[in-house]
Order: structure tokens, then sequence, then C-alpha cells
């Protein structure tokens, strides 16, 4: 398996980050917002969101599991718990990317299930037509297709997470 092209440039996920930034900032402006990130792939999205941030905003993160074998299951085991208690706060999950929406879908429930204010969604990148479980992304990096794409926090066995673009592999 090799880098066959490069989907989405480290300038334009850059200039995304900056959009989505803005509007959070906007949306939460004189509120609390705690930013909870999927580990491992969100780390990165995190990151470069949090640079921009310029609200009252606590960052957390989470570990799941959510596959027997290669399948998904969309039931979630939590690997990783927040130490942060979300009650009355406003939440912010960030994933790195959204496919099949399972896992997603649960770990929302769980985290409403704790009584926050709000629970929104920032997802980087959306896969087109493979959702199975369509729920709302308040905020959408970039839609891809379907192929299997690493870079910017998304990896193959563990490499190629350090890839400050998008790229295909093959």
């Amino acid at each position: 398996m090799k880098i066959s092209k490069t989907l989405i440039t480290e300038e334009e996920i850059e200039n995304k980050i900056s959009e989505i930034a803005d509007e959070i900032n906007a949306k939460y402006k004189g509120e609390e917002l705690v930013v909870i990130g999927i580990l491992k792939g969100a780390f990165i999205v995190i990151s470069d969101l949090a640079k921009q941030l310029q609200i009252d905003v606590a960052f957390d993160f989470m570990s799941i599991k959510s596959y027997y074998g290669s399948e998904s299951s969309g039931q979630v085991k939590i690997v990783k718990d927040l130490e942060y208690d979300i009650s009355n706060k406003n939440v912010l999950i960030v994933e790195d990317i959204y496919d099949t929406g399972l896992t997603l879908s649960n770990l929302k429930k769980l985290l409403e299930s704790r009584n926050p204010k709000s629970v929104e969604i920032f997802c980087m990148f959306v896969k087109k037509g493979v959702s199975q479980d369509p729920m709302d992304i308040n905020y959408r990096g970039f839609e891809i297709g379907p192929e299997f794409v690493v870079g910017y926090g998304l990896d193959y066995n563990g490499k190629y997470r350090e890839l400050p673009y998008l790229a295909v592999l093959s």
C-alpha cells in the first residue's frame, strides 16, 4: 500500500479549520465549551482547531472501540473516558472521519445521557453515501468519496497520521 494521490492539500485543510473555528467562536462567544476529541484520529484536528479558538474552552479526549474483527458493530466500548464532568456544559465532539455513523450516533447518545447543555459534532472528513445511521453533523470539513484515505490524523496500521494533507492509499 502506498500513497497514490493527494486528495485535499494542507492549505485547503488550514483554510477549512479557520472557517470552522470562526463559526465556533461566533456561536459560543461568552459561553463555555468542552471540546471532546475522539482518539486517535482527531488529535491533529483538535490541535489545529485549538490554536484558533478564542472562547472559554476546555479539552478532553475519549478513546472508543466499536468493532469486532474488521466489522463495525456501532456499539461503543469506552477505552478512555472523559475526565471532565460535562453536565450543563456545551459539548463539541470532534471526529476525524464520518462514514457509517453508527459509532458516532451511539457516542452522542452516551454523552447526552450525561446531561450536557448541548452536544454538537464536528467531522473533518465526511464520506458521502455510506451512512447507515444518518445524523446531523454541525460542522463539516470536507465531503470525500469512498477511497481509503490517510493523513491528517487518519492512518493505515498506525502509519501516515502525521501527513499534513489527506491522501488516497492504494
